[in-house]
């Protein structure tokens, strides 16, 4: 069916949005939000009314608050889509990290109409992201600072004062792996043999 033959009521709008799986919110032309959905609102626990205005400000965490308002005033001032993250109290008053989206919109005469916007909760990503980043981190660590290591055989020195391969040691203390092989020096100096039917027949 063409998009154009797509048609709607008020009322399937209103419960498209109300239903959605995700929070939607609106703002007037004057930057003061004047709606949200009901997603919205089960998450905060709070009532519309609470939330009208500048009140849905009161739940983003004060850290978080500042930069908030800035990429939304300063996005609103020039009428320009946005996205931010930033940590929002849920109902139960633990933070949650929301990913927010917010574009322009107009009336059918194409004037400014302000702003509507969608959220995620998006903090299994972050913490996702921030254990990787910790165990990447960690494992630099491991293999970090001055390695004792014999001149001669190339064992190294472990924590407890025993001396081993270094494959082994690197093993203990990394997520690396090893495949062994023979370069050229060591294959000429301790295989000849080899060398000769490597190169074949003069």
């Amino acid at each position: 069916m063409p998009l154009d033959d797509v048609r709607l009521t008020a009322n399937e709008y209103r419960l498209l949005v109300e239903r959605a799986p995700i929070m939607v919110w609106r703002a007037e032309p004057g930057k003061k939000c004047d709606y949200f959905n009901q997603v919205w609102l089960e998450f905060t626990g709070r009532s519309m009314e609470q939330e009208l205005g500048d009140g849905w400000a009161e739940g983003v965490h004060p850290e978080d608050l500042d930069a908030c308002y800035q990429t939304y005033v300063s996005a609103f001032d020039r009428r320009q889509a946005f996205e931010m993250e930033y940590r929002l109290r849920r109902h139960d008053g633990a933070y949650r990290w929301i990913f927010d989206r917010g574009v322009p919109f107009t009336t059918d005469d194409g004037e400014f109409a302000g702003y509507i916007g969608s959220c995620v909760d998006v903090t299994e990503r972050r913490e996702a992201q921030q254990a990787l980043a910790r165990a990447a981190e960690l494992e630099l660590q491991l293999l970090r600072g001055i390695l004792p290591i014999c001149s001669h055989c190339k064992r190294i020195r472990d924590d407890d004062g025993s001396w081993s391969q270094i494959e082994g040691y690197v093993a203990r203390h990394s997520a690396a792996e090893f495949s062994h092989g023979i370069c050229p020096s060591c294959l000429h100096e301790h295989y000849p043999d080899l060398m000769d039917d490597v190169a074949g027949p003069a």
